[in-house]
């Protein structure tokens, strides 16, 4: 076994230390967030540098929001959009894929640019609050599942996945009689799961972080997806603290409120990703390198 020079000692361990402050500055603004959120609101708005440990923990930041009614139904909203969302995006993002990759589809190259299109370009909010109103979807849950059926930039990806899929498989099935569907369901997606987990991801964290769309269609307070719920939330919070002066007891529950929000708005993503984190890697890339 060779003996490791100076220069390779010196540059592995540049490596680690280059590593180790990289993880350092992508974990700690979570780890902050979380501590702050289980801290006093008054000690943590004395407090400056890095924080280690809760000041003086408390759950009154968790009490607070819980307190709310709407949260629960916020959470429920969520789940809802979320669950119909991601599969209707499935769906829509796959059959549209699979069809695009057929040999002697017509009108393929125009559809393609087409879609293509409507990554830089869209109607603009306006004609698309029009069109909304005008399919009586306002203040109605499927406002924020139909008009996102489908992303262009994900459709390119799984569209790219299916290409690298081998054409004798297809052909095979084929002689044994299958036809588009089943050589769909029960060839191109099975061998599909790892760009389709990444692609569901990617649904699923749009359709929980949304709330633009929903701030402008929603109007019952049932109906409002979380985070709505929380940046309406955050906002009286702020409004409270503001009226009642700096040292008031409102404005040091804001302090701590508003981590305490990133946390509930955070966590159910995050106990989500190292389940399909094994798929991203390969799912993100092979989709799209030739993309």
């Amino acid at each position: 076994m060779n003996k490791r020079t100076l220069g390779e000692k010196i540059f592995d361990s540049c490596n680690i230390l280059f590593l180790l402050l990289l993880s350092f500055s992508t974990v700690y603004p979570l780890i902050h967030v979380a501590f702050a959120s289980f801290s006093d609101g008054n000690m943590l708005m004395t407090h400056f540098g890095f924080l280690f440990h809760p000041l003086n923990p408390t759950l009154d930041g968790y009490i607070a929001v819980f307190k709310n009614k709407f949260v629960l139904t916020g959470y429920r909203n969520t789940l809802f959009i979320i669950v119909v969302g991601v599969a209707l995006n499935l769906f829509m993002t796959a059959i549209s894929a699979y069809a695009l990759t057929r040999e002697g589809m017509m009108l393929k190259k125009p559809i393609l640019l087409f879609i293509i299109f409507t990554m830089y370009f869209s109607g603009g909010l306006i004609p698309g609050y029009l069109n909304i109103k005008s399919l009586g979807l306002i203040d109605n849950l499927f406002v924020l599942i139909i008009p996102a059926a489908m992303s262009a930039f994900n459709f390119l990806i799984l569209k790219t996945f299916f290409e690298s899929i081998p054409s004798s498989l297809e052909e095979s099935a084929r002689i044994d009689g299958a036809n588009e569907l089943v050589v769909l369901f029960r060839i191109i997606i099975p061998l599909s799961l790892p760009a389709m987990a990444v692609i569901a991801l990617y649904y699923g964290v749009a359709h929980w972080n949304s709330y633009f769309s929903a701030m402008l269609y929603i109007r019952t307070k049932s109906l409002y997806p979380l985070q709505l719920v929380l940046r309406e939330l955050l906002l009286t919070s702020e409004s409270n603290a503001m009226a009642t002066g700096d040292t008031g007891a409102a404005n040091n529950l804001y302090e701590t409120l508003k981590y305490a929000l990133i946390m509930v708005a955070t966590v159910p993503i995050l106990v989500v990703y190292p389940f399909l984190q094994r798929y991203f890697v390969k799912g993100a890339l092979i989709g799209a390198v030739k993309g």
